[in-house]
């Protein structure tokens, strides 16, 4: 049975006391990050320069294709790995991702329902090698924009996934980790067990202890 695996899952809103010294004592057994869309890339670069941990991400509707600043130029968190439309294993565990959200006004990152299953098709030929190599397919989706039916809002910018829900009931990962759902209430769902899946909404910042599967 592989070891489990402690995350640190950010999304849509920067932490003050992430973004500070404090982080590498308060989060000192993370042994990887996971960004769910929506924040500055010089961001996702401190967090994980400060853990020396590696960092998986997808982008959200509000992230830049180039983002500027007094350090340059950069199309991405500089040692980040982008997860959109990939199959990642990284110490035992399954990743994969889908960036982005339902298109409700110009600008990047936001797509039709068609197009999202466009995506979500494109990562069949990664999961099925998965299955054949390690006897599952996934054990971690990550998302910026929640499932259909779950975490979401009724709002077209909000609404969840089609293709998302589908494919946590087809391909049965173990998490799916998104961001997008802003959480304005304290007695707001965050976790949903769906089937074999545990959707977690990660707005601000998740730890999470991660059970991988042998």
């Amino acid at each position: 049975m592989p070891q489990p695996l402690r995350a640190l899952s950010l999304s849509d809103v920067i932490v003050q006391f992430i973004y500070s010294p404090h982080v590498r004592q308060r989060f000192n057994s993370v042994d990887l990050v996971i960004g769910c869309g929506d924040l500055p890339y010089y961001y996702l670069e401190y967090v994980i320069s400060m853990l020396d941990v590696p960092l998986f991400y997808v982008r959200g509707n509000h992230d830049k294709p180039v983002e500027y600043s007094l350090s340059g130029q950069r199309q991405g968190p500089i040692g980040g790995i982008d997860l959109h439309r990939r199959t990642i294993a990284h110490k035992g565990a399954l990743l994969a991702g889908v960036e982005g959200s339902l298109r409700y006004r110009p600008g990047e990152y936001q797509y039709s329902q068609g197009e999202m299953w466009g995506h979500v098709i494109s990562l069949f030929p990664g999961l099925l090698k998965n299955k054949l190599k390690y006897g599952r397919y996934l054990d971690i989706f990550v998302t910026h924009a929640p499932s259909q039916g779950i975490h979401d809002c009724s709002d077209l910018a909000h609404q969840g996934i089609n293709a998302f829900r589908w494919f946590v009931d087809v391909f049965k990962p173990k998490y799916h980790i998104h961001g997008h759902i802003h959480i304005y209430r304290p007695d707001a769902v965050m976790e949903t067990q769906f089937n074999n899946t545990l959707v977690i909404n990660t707005f601000g910042h998740r730890e999470t202890v991660l059970e991988l599967e042998s």
